[in-house]
């Protein structure tokens, strides 16, 4: 063991004075990651192995300085002084402190900690605070207190609640509610988004509040925050609370609400988004988003209010998303689902001469993968436009192969059937 571990030193030596990095990574990660980090030769030679190390991450290019930050953080805390001389030079390369300030984040240890606050209370350069602050959430609690603090300064307050939003603790609640009613959109914005990832009674009020915030930002995270709480639906009466967002000024805020009340999964929901959607008021690109929002629900009031908007609508995009949004329905919809496509299909219903529908209308049938609609997308393979004969095709694929593949056969054979139908079926059949 102690040969080997010298003979890698030399080596690792004779790769430094080449200034072969690649070897020299190599060497190093079988020396550091490799054997027992405190065997004494490799502790004898450990500020050997740094001054090694920190050669490639000054020297090296960018795959190789990655690399070695993960050689520095076994090294242990010899590595952090060097590391924060690269962070506070202000006259080394952007990319070096950039790794210096990734790398401190790995050592949880007051001075990392202490270094990285006061590039983010001192330093000028955004990309680089913006680095170290993600570097000191990924240390966890320990810098939850140092975190606080910086709460403090106007200059870094929004650093410090996006640090914050990267530790997952109950302990990080106490210093974001602090800043929920902060003057700067951008903070309030970056507290309801940390904030909404906790099932914390504390949570839930401040989300409500923040509903009618003037900014549009917050609006729209409060929005998507409660949307993660349908288990709070009738203690807060969210669908109630949801609703008027749907009319929001802001579309951003609107999409929110419909993707949120989707997600209370209750036909109060599917309601509201079906006026939303048959509104004469509501913009196309909302109504798209309304359209998908009524398929999550979930519910067979959604899939009506679907097959009933499709009625209703003279807009081919709306047909087409509708009979789309049908074929991603999971079970136990999936029959009524497969049901309304069906009577569409059979209708005498304009969106029915139109090719793209029909083959929407095919893919979305294929998808839900039910056999009461072989027959329906049999007859579509004597359509007269190709795009249509190519996606009834394969979705007969994706229903039971061996009985669909049987009848096509059976059918192959029947001279009472059209010219276009035959012609079609043997086409499916070459394909199959």
């Amino acid at each position: 063991m102690v040969s080997n571990i010298k003979q890698l030193l030399v080596q690792a030596e004779a790769a430094y004075y080449a200034a072969d990095w690649s070897s020299l990574i190599q060497y190093l990660q079988q020396l550091i990651l490799g054997a027992d980090s405190e065997h004494p030769e490799i502790v004898k030679n450990r500020e050997y192995l740094l001054k090694l190390t920190l050669s490639i991450l000054e020297m090296g290019d960018f795959q190789q300085r990655w690399e070695i930050t993960k050689v520095l953080t076994h090294l242990g805390n010899i590595a952090i002084p060097p590391l924060i001389e690269i962070l506070e030079d202000e006259d080394a390369e952007d990319e070096l402190r950039w790794y210096a300030a990734r790398t401190l984040g790995e050592f949880q240890h007051p001075e990392a900690i202490a270094s990285i606050v006061k590039l983010l209370k001192n330093d000028e350069d955004e990309q680089l605070k913006a680095i170290a602050a993600t570097a000191l959430g990924q240390m966890g609690i320990v810098a939850i207190t140092s975190l606080t603090e910086l709460l403090a300064d106007e200059d870094t307050r929004l650093l410090a609640v996006r640090s914050l939003s990267y530790i997952r603790q109950l302990e990080t609640i106490i210093p974001l509610l602090s800043v929920v009613q902060d003057p700067q959109a951008a903070i309030r914005t970056a507290a309801i988004e940390a904030l909404s990832s906790f099932h914390d009674e504390r949570v839930p009020p401040v989300l409500l509040n923040a509903l009618d915030d003037i900014a549009t930002t917050v609006r729209r995270a409060a929005v998507l925050g409660l949307g993660f709480r349908p288990d709070l639906r009738e203690a807060l009466d969210l669908v109630t609370r949801l609703q008027p967002k749907l009319y929001d000024f802001n579309l951003d805020v609107c999409y929110a609400a419909a993707v949120s009340l989707s997600r209370m999964g209750c036909d109060r929901a599917a309601q509201q988004l079906f006026k939303l959607l048959i509104s004469p008021h509501t913009p196309l690109p909302l109504q798209l988003e309304t359209i998908r929002a009524l398929v999550w629900v979930g519910t067979p009031s959604s899939l009506e209010y679907l097959q009933t908007a499709f009625y209703q609508s003279t807009s081919e995009r709306l047909w087409q998303e509708i009979v789309t949004v049908l074929g991603r329905v999971q079970k136990p919809e999936t029959p009524p689902a497969t049901e309304i496509l069906l009577q569409i299909l059979r209708s005498q219903h304009t969106a029915t001469e139109i090719a793209s529908v029909k083959s929407a209308i095919a893919l979305s049938l294929g998808q839900l993968g039910e056999m009461q609609a072989i027959e329906p997308l049999i007859s579509l393979l004597g359509d007269s436009n190709v795009s249509v004969r190519l996606h009834a095709i394969a979705a007969l694929k994706n229903l039971d192969g061996e009985a669909t593949h049987q009848q096509l056969q059976q059918l192959a054979n029947n001279d009472a059937i059209t010219p276009d139908l035959k012609q079609g079926i043997a086409i499916a059949l070459a394909e199959w």
